[in-house]
């Protein structure tokens, strides 16, 4: 049988701390392989930690831009 009845806040609060959780482990997994794979390319020579941190600089410093052009798209 099916009820039409709403689900407390309580359990709201319960999925959404499930949901929470699950999206911090995938970030967590997503941020691991990168780091791996990074580290990898830096031990075959294919780039260089010094290029690694200016793309990310650079990269940062486009985002800061976007970021503030859309927050503030008249100035």
């Amino acid at each position: 049988m099916k009820s039409n009845a709403k689900p407390s806040p309580v359990w709201e609060h319960v999925q959404l701390a499930a949901k929470l959780a699950d999206l911090k482990d995938d970030h967590y997994r997503t941020v691991l392989t990168l780091s791996a794979m990074l580290e990898l390319f830096v031990d075959k020579g294919i780039i260089t930690r010094e290029e690694l941190a200016a793309k990310a600089e650079a990269l940062d410093e486009q985002l800061e831009s976007l970021i503030s052009a859309s927050l503030h798209p008249m100035a």
